[in-house]
């Protein structure tokens, strides 16, 4: 298992990752309700902001999330997920999605800053 790395989950970084994504959330969540067609490149901006955030709170150099690996800052089935949204990014599923990804990992970082201190 890929574990995490303490300061990289402090409540302060998890805040900030958080406000991005809420940016991203509102123009996305216009975007499908307008049917613009520009839904799909801001889900790649949002798929980017999620993985990289991963990627800095664990122990690794990669640049993407590998599926044949386990992250301790990954939710059940996290990079399956991912993966899914990845392939089909302009989907309104996939947004939702990857809205929930955002949410599990809000908790799941929690959980472990409280089981790391």
């Amino acid at each position: 298992m890929i574990v995490c790395r303490k300061e990289a989950i402090s409540k302060e970084q998890v805040d900030q990752w958080l406000a991005d994504w809420e940016i991203l959330r509102a123009e996305i969540h216009r975007s499908h309700a307008a049917r613009d067609g520009k839904a799909k490149d801001i889900m790649q901006k949002g798929i980017d902001l999620y993985e990289t955030f991963i990627i800095k709170a664990s122990n690794i150099t990669l640049e993407s999330i590998q599926l044949s690996d386990e992250y301790e800052a990954l939710p059940i089935n996290g990079a399956e997920r991912l993966q899914f949204i990845k392939r089909r990014p302009g989907q309104y599923a996939c947004y939702r999605q990857l809205d929930e990804l955002f949410i599990e990992t809000k908790k799941r970082m929690a959980r472990l800053r409280i089981k790391k201190d």
